[in-house]
C-alpha cells in the first residue's frame, strides 16, 4: 500500500519530463529554416502569395521561410509530402479550397483527411474567381446571361480547369441556382479555356481575376461577375453573382497548414508571425496587386471555415456525381 503514493510520483514526474521537450521547442522555436510546401507550380497566383507572406514571416520570426514548390494531382503530391514532415513546424503547407475537394473528388482512394490531418494556422488571402466572356457572346452582366440562357437552353459553353476543378464547381453552384443549362468545356488547366474564351471558341470561362484583370481592361473579355461574397477591393466595378444570383457565394481563399501534432504554442508563433507580417503595407501593396484580399485570421476561425467548406464541397460533389466522370 505504501508504493502507491510512490507510483504515482514516478508517474507524475515521467508526464512530467516527456512535456519538456515539447515546452523547450515552442519556448525556443524557429531555430532555423522553415519550409512552405506550394503543391503548385511556380509562377501562379496561389505560388505568388505564398512567397509574398513568406518573405513577411521570415522577418518577423527572424529565419528564413524558403518556398517548396510540389505540384501534381490537383495538390496530393504536395500534401503527401507534408504529412511525411516531422509534426514540429518546420514544414507548412500553402492551401485554397482544392484542399477540401481533392479527397471528395477521390473518395475511392486512400487520401488525407482534410480536416484530421492538418492543423490550421492562419487563412492568408481571398481571391476572386469569376464568369468572364467573349465579346460576341453579346452578354454583359449576369441578368442578361441568365435571361439568354433561359431563352437558348444548352447553346452556350463555358471552359474550365478541368472536371473536378474550383472552376468547374464553382460554375455549376451558379448554373443549378439560376436554372440555366451551359455546357461545360473541361480543359488541362485555366490558361487553355483563357485562350479558347478569347479567340471565341467557347463563349464563357470561369477562371481567376487576376489574369483576366488585363484582359477585362482592354475590352477583350467581358465581366459578368464575381463568384466570391464580397466585391473585390481590386475591382470594386465589377459586381457579384450574388447581387443577381441570391443566396450564391463562393470565396477562394488561401491559407497555410502544418501537419497534426504540431504543438499548439509552435502553430501560435507561426500564426502570429503570418497575422503580423499581412499587416506590412508592402504585403498588403503586393496582395493587392494580384486581386487578393489580405485576411490573417486565428486558427480557430480557419478551421470552422475548413468545416464549411467541407459540408458545402461534399454537397456539390454528391449533387453533381454524374457530371464528374
Amino acid at each position: 500500500m505504501n508504493r502507491n503514493p510512490l507510483r504515482r510520483a514516478l508517474v507524475a514526474a515521467a508526464l512530467v519530463a516527456l512535456a519538456l521537450p515539447t515546452a523547450a521547442l515552442a519556448q525556443s522555436f524557429p531555430t532555423r529554416a522553415i519550409k512552405i510546401i506550394v503543391p503548385l507550380a511556380a509562377g501562379g497566383t496561389g505560388d505568388t502569395l505564398a512567397r509574398t507572406v513568406a518573405e513577411a514571416m521570415s522577418k518577423e520570426l527572424g529565419q528564413p521561410v524558403v518556398i517548396e514548390n510540389k505540384p501534381g494531382a490537383g495538390g496530393l503530391v504536395g500534401a503527401e509530402a507534408a504529412l511525411q514532415a516531422p509534426a514540429d513546424g518546420y514544414t507548412l503547407i500553402a492551401v485554397s479550397p482544392s484542399h477540401i475537394i481533392n479527397p471528395l473528388m477521390h473518395a475511392d482512394k486512400k487520401t488525407y483527411d482534410p480536416l484530421r490531418s492538418f492543423e490550421p494556422v492562419t487563412v492568408i488571402a481571398n481571391t476572386h474567381q469569376m464568369i468572364v466572356a467573349h465579346p460576341s457572346a453579346g452578354v454583359k452582366n449576369m441578368a442578361e446571361l441568365i435571361d439568354y440562357a433561359k431563352k437558348n437552353p444548352g447553346k452556350l459553353n463555358y471552359g474550365s480547369a478541368g472536371t473536378g476543378s474550383a472552376t468547374h464547381l464553382n460554375m455549376e453552384m451558379v448554373l443549378a441556382m439560376a436554372g440555366i443549362d451551359i455546357v461545360h468545356v473541361p480543359y488541362k488547366g485555366s490558361t487553355q479555356a483563357r485562350q479558347d474564351v478569347l479567340a471565341g471558341q467557347v463563349q464563357l470561362a470561369s477562371d481567376g481575376l487576376l489574369p483576366l484583370q488585363p484582359l477585362i481592361k482592354d475590352g477583350r473579355l467581358v465581366a459578368i461577375g464575381l463568384m466570391s461574397s464580397k466585391r473585390a477591393q481590386s475591382n470594386p466595378e465589377i459586381p457579384t453573382i450574388g447581387e443577381t444570383v441570391k443566396g450564391y457565394a463562393s470565396d477562394t481563399w488561401y491559407g497555410l497548414l502544418v501537419p497534426a501534432g504540431v504543438p499548439k504554442d509552435v502553430i501560435a508563433k507561426l500564426n502570429a508571425a503570418a497575422v503580423k507580417g499581412l499587416t506590412q503595407p508592402a504585403t498588403k501593396d503586393r496582395f493587392q496587386k494580384l486581386g487578393a484580399d489580405t485576411v490573417g485570421n486565428s486558427p480557430e476561425e480557419f478551421r470552422a471555415l475548413l468545416e464549411s467548406d467541407h459540408k458545402t464541397w461534399s454537397k456539390v460533389v454528391k449533387d453533381l456525381a454524374g457530371k464528374l466522370k
